[in-house]
């Protein structure tokens, strides 16, 4: 089978309620609208199956997670198989006693699992105290191959790392892809809320100016409470995008309203990018071992 050169892609941004069906019956809802729209390739936000539970620390949430595979896979599978298209999902997995991780599943067109990418990088910050519940990814940095395209997936927290888009890219990623959860506090000004959106946009535009290749970023919209308060929690601020190879805006979603989000990409434009700006030809990797450093202390830098 040739390539694909033109592929329709959709992302689905939503608000989560505490009904975990009543939010998969969302999730599928848009997926049927992107379908519609003639999207073959569909990302869901992250954890898209509950509120964001990693606002505090409690052990009852870990009755969230589910196998993989498990009930949820089993469902967007057939609608993966029924729509014919590729489904990327995230869900909290629950992997063997007391062993949990932020899972990404990429589902093939025929409703079969092609690959799944467990969070690498885990924050633990006010809000997203995610370390309580999610052991580190042990997949790598590894692109999962589907009928439309390798696929570069990441998740979240990942999407602040260039060595993350990076090594997707040099395996042959064709498109990087981030489900994600991040929102503003609610003490946050308005000056100190565009700088984030601007700061969360920028950094993955980047990569794909970087990796000459597409991103699609899916957030989750809406305010959720960390203790059933309505002054304590934090207000998801949307804005999922989609962004072509050299970081130009393709189609962008609202701040405060559940959508679907198509955008046409040109896969072959990855390509023709490489060849007026080789950026993995001039790469020095001869120069870049300190990378592998933690940080790099004065002393050592001197020597």
């Amino acid at each position: 089978m040739p390539p694909i050169e033109t592929l329709t892609v959709a992302l689905v941004q939503q608000s989560c309620q505490q009904d975990t069906q009543e939010n998969l019956r969302q999730c599928i809802e848009g997926i049927r609208n992107a379908a519609q729209q003639g999207a073959r390739l569909v990302l869901l936000q992250e954890l898209h199956n509950n509120p964001y539970f990693c606002q505090t620390e409690d052990s009852r949430h870990f009755d969230l997670a589910e196998p993989i595979p498990g009930p949820t896979t089993e469902h967007l599978g057939q609608v993966a198989r029924e729509l014919n298209i590729v489904i990327v999902a995230s869900l909290f997995e629950a992997r063997a006693r007391g062993l949990y991780h932020n899972t990404a599943v990429v589902i093939e067109a025929d409703g079969s699992i092609a690959g799944r990418y467990r969070k690498m990088h885990i924050p633990d910050d006010p809000g997203y105290y995610e370390k309580y519940y999610f052991t580190p990814g042990d997949l790598g940095f590894t692109p999962i191959h589907t009928s439309v395209g390798c696929l570069g997936v990441l998740v979240c927290w990942d999407q602040w790392y260039p060595e993350a888009a990076r090594l997707m890219s040099l395996a042959g990623a064709q498109i990087l892809l981030y489900p994600t959860a991040i929102g503003w506090e609610l003490a946050d000004s308005g000056e100190e809320k565009s700088r984030q959106i601007e700061a969360w946009q920028t950094i993955q535009r980047s990569h794909a100016i970087a990796n000459n290749v597409p991103v699609i970023s899916c957030n989750r919209v809406g305010f959720e409470s960390s203790n059933g308060k309505p002054t304590d929690g934090i207000q998801f601020w949307g804005a999922s995008f989609i962004c072509g190879p050299q970081g130009e805006m393709l189609a962008q979603a609202s701040n405060n309203k559940e959508c679907v989000v198509t955008a046409d990409l040109n896969l072959r434009q990855n390509e023709e990018l490489s060849r007026i700006w080789p950026f993995f030809r001039d790469r020095r990797i001869d120069a870049y071992a300190d990378l592998l450093q933690r940080y790099r202390d004065k002393e050592a830098a001197g020597k």
